[in-house]
């Protein structure tokens, strides 16, 4: 029989338990990173789980040692120099974005390693997120210079509160599991060997759980994220502007390079 999940080749799908849907990104890139297929699939993700009477719960998780080291740089220099691909890639980032808060179903995230940009967004915009203690995190947009979109603005100052988020998303510096979780930008950090079993066991709560009652309390408690919507679409528009113009380029090309970048000159508004 033909599976709603057939068409993903960067995502796969076991469960756990028999209500819980695990999706672990697949990448075939180094540390998880997400080639263009990816990013599309992981955008896309949400409204066939939510259509699936027979999941009640999800977990995500990255394969190996890694959650996800974000976006392809190859790929997103690319999308720097070409109009369609980068209003492709800015809706995609909506559509992530969007698609985990109006999911009626609960989602729980285990990340062990990196998790970077999009694979961040992926972490904590689950309703339960679990890392490891030496997990590695950064939101990194301003080091490749661009401002800090996706899902950033919309959740960060309402998890971690305004300081918290203005210094990591401003400076970019990297973070692991134990600093997240002492300044509540995540659920919990346990030992890595622990994580992905609590994340089954939480699934599975929520799964034997009452699922109208969960799924309501889910869309109540993320009417705080829908009614940041405005500040969410400025920060990726602000993104996918800069991702077009000289210090995105530079910055992304620096990367790629090896070298540091050379934002020698005020471009911004």
């Amino acid at each position: 029989m033909q599976s709603c999940y057939d068409r993903y080749t960067r995502l796969k799908f076991d469960r756990p338990h028999p209500r819980v849907l695990r999706i672990t990104l697949a990448s075939p890139l180094k540390m998880g990173a997400m080639d263009a297929t990816m990013h599309r699939e992981v955008s896309e993700i949400w409204k066939d789980v939510d259509a699936d009477p027979s999941v009640s719960a999800i977990i995500v998780t990255g394969e190996g040692r890694n959650f996800s080291a974000g976006g392809d740089l190859n790929h997103e220099r690319k999308v720097c120099d070409d109009y369609a691909q980068r209003m492709e890639a800015m809706r995609e980032a909506r559509n992530l974005v969007n698609g985990m808060i109006n999911c009626s179903k609960p989602i729980v995230t285990a990340a062990r390693g990196w998790a970077v940009g999009a694979g961040l967004a992926l972490l904590i915009l689950a309703d339960v997120s679990i890392a490891s203690k030496d997990a590695k995190f950064s939101d990194g947009h301003l080091k490749i210079g661009i401002a800090s979109g996706d899902h950033a603005t919309i959740i960060w100052p309402l998890l971690c509160g305004m300081a918290k988020a203005k210094y990591y998303l401003m400076t970019a510096d990297t973070f692991t599991g134990e600093e997240a979780d002492r300044m509540n930008l995540i659920s919990m950090a346990l030992d890595d060997a622990e994580v992905e079993q609590k994340a089954i066991d939480i699934a599975s709560k929520f799964a034997d759980g009452p699922p109208g009652a969960l799924r309501w309390t889910k869309h109540a408690l993320n009417s705080w994220l829908r009614q940041a919507g405005p500040i969410f679409d400025a920060s990726l528009a602000l993104e996918f502007i800069g991702m077009a113009g000289p210090e995105g380029k530079e910055g992304i090309d620096a990367f790629l390079q090896k070298r540091p970048p050379n934002f020698d000159q005020d471009f911004s508004i």
